[in-house]
């Protein structure tokens, strides 16, 4: 088993740099980078200046070398492969270069918003598998009864309406109308005036109920009829039918046999949520106007800032690729059966 994660994690190389190579050479070559922004931006400066700037050939502001030195700035002088080499090698030493649009280190603008997206990506893992697990339990323990039909109900609400539109109906009826909690924000604008760690901590979750609402409403639907398959699943097995026909009880048999069985779906998806934990929803980020890592990303797209999409991009990728390791050793750990060659 050791050598079979030690080849995983020698994988990691070759399937990092084919993704990031794949999506560094399409921000060189899709029509609209950061150079054409800052000539559209130049552009509408001097109109609305009322024409106080010269428009040039073509009806740029930028002469032919303040556009080179911008393209040698932000590597577009060069071969991609080329820009990509010294890209990567700044990558190395941690360097995931200037954002185009903030003009500050890509590490500072995403560190500011790392822990943002964190908290509501923990949080609502957390909160999706204590749901999730004890009620895919239920509902197959209590399988076609009043009790599973009901969730099942409510599970499925959850699945069809996307979250965002959860989190609208959410910060409409109790944000606008009854006032329960705040319009959005990650915390109050007298946060930093607040006497203990205690307070401000209360003024967070005060916060975030409205945003988590949404992002579990979204994701503990497919978890918990996962779980409550995979355990009617071990339940009709022989190995659980013969532990009861011996004598066992059926609640024990279950705890002592079934249940551990039927984590084992649940585990081979915990580590493809550490990619989520640090994404987010840029949807629910822009409805509660949460200043998170996914709004950062979706921005950064549209206002063609691409050392921060690289930089999102690195992150989430060896995120991705770790979790998957990570899900190899839960399914490990959940059943020693399994033996990875």
């Amino acid at each position: 088993m050791t050598w079979y994660f030690l080849r995983r994690l020698l994988l990691i190389v070759p399937t990092f740099i084919g993704i990031t190579i794949l999506v560094f050479v399409i921000t060189r070559f899709v029509p609209g980078g950061p150079i054409e922004r800052m000539i559209a931006e130049a552009q509408q400066a001097s109109l609305q200046s009322g024409g106080g700037q010269q428009l040039g050939e073509g009806g740029q502001t930028l002469d032919e070398d303040q556009l080179r030195q911008l393209e040698e700035y932000y590597g577009f002088d060069k071969p991609v492969l080329v820009s990509y080499w010294e890209w990567l090698l700044k990558v190395l030493r941690l360097d995931l270069g200037t954002s185009t649009r903030y003009s500050e280190p890509v590490w500072d603008t995403i560190l500011e918003r790392l822990p943002v997206s964190a908290f509501y990506g923990i949080m609502t893992m957390l909160i999706t598998y204590f749901i999730s697990i004890p009620l895919g339990y239920w509902k197959a323990i209590k399988h076609n009864s009043h009790f599973d039909h009901a969730s099942s109900f409510i599970v499925f609400v959850g699945y069809a309406v996307p979250s965002y539109v959860i989190g609208i109906i959410l910060l409409v009826v109790f944000a606008a109308n009854l006032e329960w909690f705040p319009m959005g924000g990650f915390y109050s604008e007298d946060f930093e005036d607040l006497d203990s760690f205690w307070q401000q901590a209360e003024d967070i979750l005060y916060h975030a109920v409205l945003p988590l609402l949404a992002y579990v409403a979204g994701s503990f639907a497919v978890m918990t009829f996962m779980m409550k398959n995979a355990l009617m699943d071990n339940l009709a097995a022989d190995y659980v039918r013969t532990a009861i026909a011996k004598g066992l009880p059926f609640r024990k048999a279950i705890t002592r046999h079934a249940l551990r069985n039927s984590l084992i779906p649940i585990a081979t998806h915990f580590g493809n949520n550490i990619s989520v934990i640090i994404g987010g929803s840029f949807l629910i980020e822009k409805i509660f106007n949460i200043d998170g890592l996914g709004l950062l990303g979706y921005e950064s797209v549209v206002e063609r800032d691409y050392p921060i999409v690289l930089g999102v991009l690195v992150i989430s990728a060896i995120l991705q690729l770790l979790g998957n390791i990570l899900s190899d050793i839960c399914v490990a750990i959940v059943d020693p059966r399994v033996q990875f060659k």
